[in-house]
């Protein structure tokens, strides 16, 4: 079980940190131009801290097991990405991107996985 929870987190660790790097590199034009056209509805600022918040969830992931210095972040980073994915369905909904919507649920469900795998029985 051990290996699939580093399986979940480094694939939750991929994806979020390329999530977050875009946001942060690329303006808000070009992050709607490559098909985020949520971006539209909120500020450069909260995309820009919404793309520092997911590479931190990534490094959050994987570095401290990874160091074995304070290991408990792992899974309460998996808990940030849930809480961050709740208001991606939310935004997705009310937008009515329900492609989206089912993405960022199976990222919920994934993060969860992690987050139950890592303050339970499986933790570092």
């Amino acid at each position: 079980m051990n290996v699939v929870l580093w399986i979940a987190a480094i694939l939750l660790a991929v994806v979020f940190l390329a999530s977050g790097i875009m946001k942060l590199l690329r303006s808000k034009e070009q992050l709607a131009g490559s098909g985020q056209t949520w971006v539209e509805s909120f500020p450069d600022s909260l995309i820009k801290i919404i793309g520092a918040l997911e590479i931190a969830a990534a490094a959050g992931l994987i570095l401290p097991p990874a160091f074995d210095i304070a290991p408990v972040l792992a899974p309460v980073a998996a808990v940030g990405l849930i809480v961050l994915m709740v208001g991606a369905v939310v935004t997705h909904a009310r937008r009515k991107e329900y492609t989206n919507v089912i993405v960022n649920i199976v990222l919920i469900l994934l993060a969860a996985f992690v987050a139950w795998g890592r303050f339970g029985s499986y933790s570092f």
